[in-house]
């Protein structure tokens, strides 16, 4: 994973040294990119059928990936008009996502609602996931208290009605503050903090780039430093003063027109858009059913190219 998205996923992790409670909202846990720049394919899958569905499609055969392929297609498809806009992908990435976080968020809510009322109080919370934390540390360790302070900032900000308790949706805010808009401030301010090495209160493209080192095969840079280099540039830095200042990060890291959901869903349907119509048919994805769901059985769709009858 490169440094852009490490950065992002501690930007936006619950900064709790248990590495249980450190979540982020990217779309898969595969890397983005591979070491040349290219798309990875699981990265697409996990990020099209979600986290917990693409394993299940790796051990079809393609006949049966491509069979289950075409049901999904109708319900991405929701105008029913037999193709798959760039909206309609985008929702349905959207949807998975939002599937996967709240899948994630169950487990944790009820680990941490120790006395079942179906709240979160801040002292339930720290207890279960401080456990192991001496309470000397508290007083003693700079860094404790300053994961702890982080965590009391964004605790308070996700209890919407401030009683002190978080329920199951203000808890989706405490640990996903990028799936809403009022937790956007909180992000900023924990990014800034992060990445921020010149405390400037904005960030330089030597500060978004992070320290990349270089291709040890090549001994040059890696290929996507060139590629979010240029994203700085022409998408990030909008007012052109080199620099992302606070609403740029916003609009970086909260869900919008530069989310990772966007940049997913273009991908998807400009690499299957074989008639270049800005839309998908129902033939044109299932005939490159591995860039969607893959399969072990073709490795990927390798052996689609030597074997028609696939």
């Amino acid at each position: 994973m490169n440094s852009v998205c490490v950065f992002l996923l501690i930007a936006l992790g619950v900064a709790a040294a248990d590495e249980a409670h450190v979540h982020d909202h990217d779309l898969s846990d595969e890397q983005h990119f591979d070491t040349d720049g290219e798309h990875n394919k699981e990265y697409d899958h996990e990020a099209f059928v979600g986290r917990d569905e693409a394993a299940a499609y790796d051990e079809l055969t393609p006949e049966e990936s491509k069979e289950r392929l075409r049901k999904l297609v109708v319900k991405i498809d929701t105008d029913g008009d037999q193709f798959v806009t760039l909206e309609e992908m985008k929702e349905w990435i959207a949807k998975q996502l939002r599937k996967y976080i709240y899948s994630d968020i169950e487990g944790q809510f009820s680990g941490n609602d120790m006395d079942s009322d179906k709240h979160v109080t801040w002292e339930e919370y720290k207890n279960s996931t401080y456990s192991y934390v001496d309470e000397n540390e508290f007083d003693n360790d700079p860094n404790m208290q300053q994961m702890l302070g982080r965590d009391l900032k964004r605790f308070g900000k996700a209890d919407v009605n401030n009683d002190s308790k978080l329920s199951e949706e203000e808890y989706v805010y405490f640990i996903h503050p990028e799936e809403s808009a009022h937790m956007g401030d909180i992000i900023v301010d924990e990014t800034l903090e992060d990445l921020d090495k010149d405390h400037d209160g904005s960030l330089s493209l030597e500060e978004y780039l992070g320290d990349p080192g270089v291709d040890p095969d090549t001994g040059e840079m890696p290929e996507w430093v060139k590629s979010e280099t240029e994203t700085f540039k022409n998408v990030r830095d909008k007012n052109g003063d080199e620099k992302m200042d606070k609403d740029e990060i916003k609009e970086w890291i909260m869900p919008g027109s530069n989310s990772h959901v966007e940049d997913e869903a273009k991908h998807l349907v400009e690499s299957a858009d074989k008639d270049q119509d800005g839309k998908l048919s129902i033939e044109e994805i299932v005939s490159q059913y591995d860039l969607f769901v893959g399969s072990q059985a073709t490795d990927y769709g390798s052996l689609l190219e030597t074997h028609d009858e696939l």
